[in-house]
């Protein structure tokens, strides 16, 4: 007996759902490296580290890209890359967001802009917490929940 085949649901991507575009991307990662390359704080760090700015902005457009149209093009190692910079913490990951909300509150209309806002909050907490774990920096434990 034959069976159906099975139904493929396709879901949009986050980015289709408020009308981000290849262009849009490019547009976010070019100015807000722009921004980034021009800080007092930020950009010496990175200016430091990144000596040809043409491959990292298009790494960086095929990570937005992956992350909010789903293209997959994005198969970089962001946690390594982070964990090698001495002394990067809180402070600087508090000063990239507030320079990448600026950026994206300049080019991206509302939903578009809380959309790219809503996923640097995640990637910036995310590696975070990563740094901190491979430098030994964890936080506390929670007290266990004991049964009754």
């Amino acid at each position: 007996m034959d069976r159906p085949a099975p139904t493929v649901i396709h879901r949009p991507a986050p980015g289709d759902l408020v009308g981000v575009t290849e262009a849009i991307i490019h547009r976010v990662v070019h100015a807000f490296y722009e921004r980034i390359r021009a800080d007092a704080e930020l950009g010496p760090i990175f200016n430091a580290k990144i000596t040809d700015w043409e491959p990292h902005l298009a790494r960086m457009c095929d990570f937005w890209s992956s992350m909010l149209l789903m293209t997959r093009r994005y198969d970089g190692r962001p946690v390594p890359a982070h964990v090698a910079i001495e002394g990067l913490d809180k402070p600087h990951f508090e000063r990239w967001l507030g320079l990448f909300r600026q950026t994206v509150e300049a080019v991206c209309p509302g939903d578009m802009a809380q959309l790219f806002l809503d996923r640097a909050n995640r990637v910036a907490q995310s590696l975070q917490l990563s740094i901190d774990f491979h430098r030994g920096v964890l936080p506390p434990l929670k007290a266990p929940i004991r049964a009754g």
